[in-house]
C-alpha cells in the first residue's frame, strides 16, 4: 500500500484534532524554601591590628560554633525560632562575647544581662532586662515569650520567672571575667569609655525551610554602666524585629541611639511599606543612628532568605550559614566570605 503525502485540508483536520485533544499538564511543584541562618557577635572599634592572629582564629572558631549550633537546627527543617536561639547560645557561653559569661560589669562591680526573640510567624515575643542570676538570658526570653502572656520581664521578678520554668541559675560572679574586670577599672579611672567598651551585644536572624523568620539578640550591655540601665538589647522593634515575608534584624551598637530611631522596627517598616531592599532599609536607619552620634551595626535577612550586613562601625564579628556554605568576616575592609 502505498501511503500518499496529506492534502492540506486532512493536515488542517488533523491538527484541530491535535490540538482538541486534552493534554495533561502536571502544576508546578513550589519551591522549598532555602534556609539561611546570619549572626554577629558585637560591632565597635574591631581593627586588624588590634587582634592577634591567634585572638582572630578564636573569634572565627567561634562564631563557626555558633553559625552551627543553628544550622543544625534548620537542616532538620526547624524552625527559625529555634534556630536563632540554638546559634546564641554557644555565644552567651564564650568569655569572647559580651553576653552572658563575659558580660561586662556594671558600674557597681555587678552583672546585668539583657536579652529578647521574635517569631516572625505571629510577632510573638519575648525580653528580659536586667537578670542578675539565669545562666543563659535567651532561655529566659523564649521562656517570657512562650511561657506567659506578656513581653518582657525585668530585674528580680525576671530572674524569679526564670527560676519558675526550671531555667539554670547562677551566682552573679559566674559571669565574671580577669578581661571584663580590667575594662572596667580602666573605664571608673578614666571616666570614659572608648567604643569598644560601649559596645557588645551577640544575636542572629534566620529563615527556616517553611520561609518563616526569627530574630534573637542578647547583651551584658556597656562597661561600667549605672546599675538599672536599660539598652536596646531587650527592646522589640529597637534591637530585635522579625515578620514573615518582611524581614528580621538583630542590631548591635550605642543602645540609646538604636532605641531613639527604634532601627529593627524602622529598617523592616520601610522593607514593607516602601519596598526597599533589608540593605537599603538598614543603611537609612545605621545613617539616622549616625546623625544622632551613635554607631553600630545590624545583620537583615528579608522575606527571600537574602541576608546583609550593615554598619558604620570599624568592625563587626559576623557570619552566615546556609546549605551552600559559611562565611564569616570582623573586620570592615574584609570582604564577606573570608576569614
Amino acid at each position: 500500500m502505498t501511503l500518499k503525502p496529506l492534502t492540506a485540508l486532512a493536515a488542517t483536520v488533523l491538527m484541530i484534532g491535535a490540538c482538541a485533544m486534552p493534554v495533561s499538564v502536571s502544576d508546578p511543584v513550589p519551591a522549598v524554601p532555602e534556609w539561611h541562618l546570619a549572626i554577629h557577635g558585637g560591632a565597635g572599634v574591631i581593627l586588624r591590628e588590634s587582634l592577634s592572629a591567634e585572638q582572630e582564629a578564636e573569634y572565627v572558631a567561634a562564631l563557626n560554633m555558633a553559625m552551627e549550633a543553628g544550622a543544625a537546627v534548620l537542616r532538620e527543617g526547624g524552625s527559625a525560632v529555634d534556630a536563632v536561639q540554638a546559634a546564641v547560645l554557644p555565644m552567651e557561653n564564650s568569655p569572647l562575647f559580651n553576653a552572658g559569661y563575659g558580660a561586662v560589669f556594671a558600674a557597681n562591680g555587678t552583672h546585668e544581662l539583657d536579652a529578647s526573640i521574635m517569631d516572625g510567624r505571629d510577632r510573638n515575643a519575648g525580653s528580659v532586662a536586667g537578670v542578675m542570676h539565669v545562666k543563659n538570658p535567651i532561655l529566659a526570653a523564649r521562656a517570657v515569650m512562650d511561657k506567659s502572656e506578656h513581653v518582657m520581664f525585668s530585674g528580680s521578678g525576671a530572674d524569679a520567672f526564670a527560676e519558675s520554668q526550671g531555667l539554670d541559675m547562677v551566682d552573679n560572679t559566674y559571669f565574671d571575667t580577669e578581661g571584663r574586670r580590667k575594662s572596667l577599672e580602666s573605664v571608673l579611672e578614666k571616666r570614659a569609655r572608648t567604643a569598644a567598651e560601649r559596645h557588645g551585644t551577640v544575636g542572629a536572624v534566620a529563615m527556616d525551610s517553611q520561609g518563616n523568620l526569627a530574630a534573637a539578640t542578647t547583651t551584658g550591655g556597656m562597661t561600667a554602666k549605672a546599675p538599672g540601665r536599660v539598652g536596646d538589647a531587650p527592646l522589640v522593634g529597637a534591637a530585635t524585629y522579625a515578620e514573615n515575608g518582611v524581614c528580621a534584624v538583630s542590631a548591635t551598637g550605642h543602645g540609646e541611639y538604636f532605641i531613639r530611631v527604634g532601627v529593627a522596627k524602622t529598617i523592616c517598616d520601610r522593607v514593607k511599606f516602601l519596598g526597599e531592599s533589608v540593605g537599603q532599609a538598614a543603611l537609612v536607619a545605621l545613617n539616622e543612628v549616625a546623625s544622632l552620634g551613635g554607631d553600630g551595626g545590624v545583620i537583615v535577612i528579608d522575606g527571600l532568605g537574602n541576608v546583609d550586613f550593615v554598619f558604620n562601625s570599624a568592625g563587626m564579628y559576623r557570619g552566615e550559614i546556609s546549605a551552600d556554605g559559611a562565611t564569616t568576616a570582623i573586620f570592615r575592609d574584609q570582604p564577606e566570605g573570608t576569614d
